[in-house]
């Protein structure tokens, strides 16, 4: 059965591996469009990481995917686009790392810096469990004695729940993300398992193109942020500061941006003060 499976999940990586691709630069145009109405133009993607539980303890090195909630797990970075495709997956890392630590490891990390696939103002938005980079706008991690960081956190979360349904579409519609009942013995039995997982998020894609997802066809888990450790934080410290600068430099200006859309009469802001 193992065999057969694994023969299913190669054809599908050869035969619709595409389905996961990077969008090309009218595809870009399209989505920061569709932001832009959100008060983020030029966001190009959305990326948050999500924790794939494991039914056992990995054999070697169990107690690095001890996560913070108390059990085995992946950690997979996933970044979306506004209608809930996903663009890009990183899986593999272990549970206990934090999402920045995870992203550092995968290519889009340099790709986030300098890099060919984003044109002049592309950028994609993250929540506070990240740090600002020429191309990535997180939240702010305190923001609550100030006005302007905290309205700007509300627009951030406010475009961001496509992301968070997107990762919850995935695992609704493929229970296996919930806990994946496969012992993680050894490389091969690791690389079965990231095979499993980006086998799910091809699907996940192909339906997309297919049909229309509702949140009554399954209940959706959004998950809560990441509380940032101590060890997480100086993490930090290994971003260079002209790239920190650069991606503080780009938050500042988008925000005024957002802020501005925001705050008109109709606006985002208007209406969710309207609803407190």
């Amino acid at each position: 059965m193992v065999n057969y499976t694994n023969r299913v999940m190669i054809a599908l990586r050869d035969r619709l591996g595409n389905l996961i691709s990077w969008p090309d630069e009218m595809e870009r145009r399209r989505i920061s469009a569709s932001f832009a109405e959100k008060g983020f133009p030029g966001c190009v993607g959305l990326i948050d990481g999500t924790l794939i539980p494991l039914s056992q303890r990995p054999r070697d090195g169990g107690e690095t995917y001890h996560d913070r909630k108390n059990r085995y797990s992946y950690n997979a970075q996933v970044v979306s686009d506004d209608r809930r495709k996903i663009i890009f997956l990183f899986a593999g890392m272990p549970g206990s790392c934090a999402d920045i630590t995870c992203l550092r490891k995968c290519k889009l990390y340099d790709q986030l810096h300098t890099g060919s696939w984003f044109s002049a103002e592309e950028y994609l938005l993250g929540d506070s469990g990240y740090t600002p980079l020429p191309r990535l706008v997180p939240g702010y991690r305190y923001s609550s004695r100030h006005r302007d960081k905290e309205e700007f956190n509300n627009c951030l979360a406010h475009a961001r729940v496509v992301n968070e349904h997107t990762i919850g579409v995935l695992k609704s519609r493929w229970h296996s993300l919930r806990e994946l009942r496969c012992q993680i013995k050894n490389r091969r039995c690791a690389k079965y398992a990231m095979r499993w997982i980006s086998c799910c998020a091809i699907l996940h894609n192909f339906l997309i193109n297919k049909d229309e997802w509702t949140e009554e066809d399954d209940e959706i888990i959004l998950e809560p942020p990441a509380q940032l450790t101590e060890t997480d934080r100086q993490a930090y410290v290994k971003d260079s500061p002209e790239a920190r600068d650069a991606g503080i430099r780009l938050r500042d200006r988008i925000q005024s941006i957002c802020l501005a859309i925001n705050r008109r009469p109709g606006g985002y802001l208007n209406r969710f003060q309207d609803f407190i």
